[in-house]
């Protein structure tokens, strides 16, 4: 049975963020929203983002909490141990084969040029042109898309000069859901959401997210994880370019290897000192 009841309490949540921060910066779903961000508006493109990691989150722990209804507690949380060993083996290999310093930011500039290709063949395929922007053109906001005149100020919306404040204000919201029905049904959204999404999907923070959701609350990992994943984003989309140059990401991935480490050890020991919990009826 799936358990979505309200959390009693918030084991897991540090947890979740933790591993989210230590394993997103710099990785694809990064790099894709600082390069959409940087011809695009970036709170749509933080908006579209979020949202899909937002779903994939709910999901993961979702795919996660039904795991102890298949297997005994004990044996879940012993799952999860072993994927965070195994992550944190990878990452301590990856992070010891990076190279630091000047060698280190070459890889990435060549790590963002090619998600940069896979973003332009993807706004080709929507649009049905190409965008043909640089990416040091996209980071200086010289794109492809012509910039509206200075002078050209948007047309305010009259009305009645009698009008009161009721209608006024049923006005505004009105707009407001106009916009943001604009914002969530456009091209530039759906594009961002259906991106993030498939780079997520089968991703190290997905995996580690089940791994969450099998050993805690649902809504507690969702929170988490979105959490961290909106940190990330919101990095990414404001200058994602300069972090992922000033921010080793060598010293990043190390970090979270020993991190991902400690989490396998912990829930080894949770594992091993599990006991299932015995409710007693009281006799009268």
């Amino acid at each position: 049975m799936i358990d979505l009841s309200f959390p009693t309490s918030t084991d897991g949540f540090t947890r979740a963020i933790s591993v989210i921060l230590t394993s997103e910066i710099g990785d694809r779903t990064f790099l894709i929203a600082a390069i959409l961000s940087m011809h695009h508006p970036r709170i749509t493109i933080f908006a579209a983002a979020l949202s899909a990691l937002g779903v994939m989150s709910f999901l993961s722990a979702l795919l996660g909490n039904i795991l102890p209804n298949l297997l005994p507690k004990r044996y879940t949380t012993a799952a999860a141990a072993i994927l965070f060993f195994v992550f944190g083996a990878k990452m301590l290999r990856e992070g010891l084969e990076m190279e630091g310093g000047e060698a280190g930011r070459e890889k990435m500039e060549e790590e963002m040029r090619e998600v940069q290709k896979e973003v332009e063949e993807a706004e080709e395929e929507v649009t049905g042109r190409p965008t043909g922007v640089a990416l040091g053109d996209m980071e200086e906001g010289r794109t492809s898309t012509p910039a509206p005149d200075a002078g050209e100020l948007p047309q305010p919306v009259t009305g009645r000069s009698r009008r009161n404040s009721v209608s006024k204000t049923k006005d505004s919201a009105l707009a407001g859901i106009k916009n943001l029905a604009q914002l969530l049904f456009s091209p530039i959204f759906i594009q961002a959401f259906i991106l993030t999404f498939l780079a997520e999907w089968g991703d190290r923070s997905q995996i580690t997210t089940i791994a969450l959701g099998a050993a805690h609350n649902v809504w507690v990992v969702t929170v988490g994880t979105t959490l961290g994943h909106s940190v990330c984003t919101g990095g990414a989309v404001l200058g994602g370019r300069w972090i992922s140059q000033h921010i080793s990401i060598k010293h990043v991935t190390l970090g979270g290897a020993v991190l991902f480490l400690i989490f396998g050890v912990m829930y080894s020991y949770e594992a091993y000192t599990f006991t299932e919990e015995v409710v007693v009826g009281t006799v009268l």
